[in-house]
């Protein structure tokens, strides 16, 4: 059990902009499961990206105290499950992720906001859009 799920969730959301993962989405499950309180959700633009992905957030969780539970789904790739207990996080393609729709299977969760500074900020939208600046 983590003493604060929803902080390890957004730091979990935090650690996966920071090494370029797309689409994350955090949602409070702990009124509708038992198993788990949050779960992370995000894609990776490869297998080898969605392994980097999954290393960065194991690796920086453990360093700040959390517990890893365990790791499935790390030699394909294509969906990584790390489960901190409290915290479930997942790692798709976005091939596998349409494919699962997990934001559809727990549409009943809580979406959780995140911090203006740590998502998808006007900044890295003009760094990604160089081509074309606002």
């Amino acid at each position: 059990m983590i003493i604060d799920p929803k902080t390890c969730a957004i730091e979990a959301a935090g650690i996966l902009k920071d090494k370029k993962g797309q689409d994350i989405l955090v949602l409070d499950i702990s009124s509708i499961a038992v198993f788990s309180d949050y779960f992370v959700i995000a894609t990776g633009i490869s297998p080898i990206h969605v392994q980097a992905l999954a290393d960065e957030v194991e690796r920086r969780l453990v360093s700040k105290g959390y517990r890893l539970k365990s790791k499935e789904g790390y030699k394909d790739g294509r969906w990584v499950l790390i489960d901190f207990y409290d915290v479930i996080v997942h790692i798709f393609t976005r091939s596998e992720r349409e494919y699962y729709m997990l934001e559809r299977l727990w549409a009943d969760a809580k979406t959780i906001d995140l911090p203006s500074n740590s998502i998808d900020t006007k900044k890295d939208l003009q760094y990604n859009n160089k081509e074309n600046p606002t």
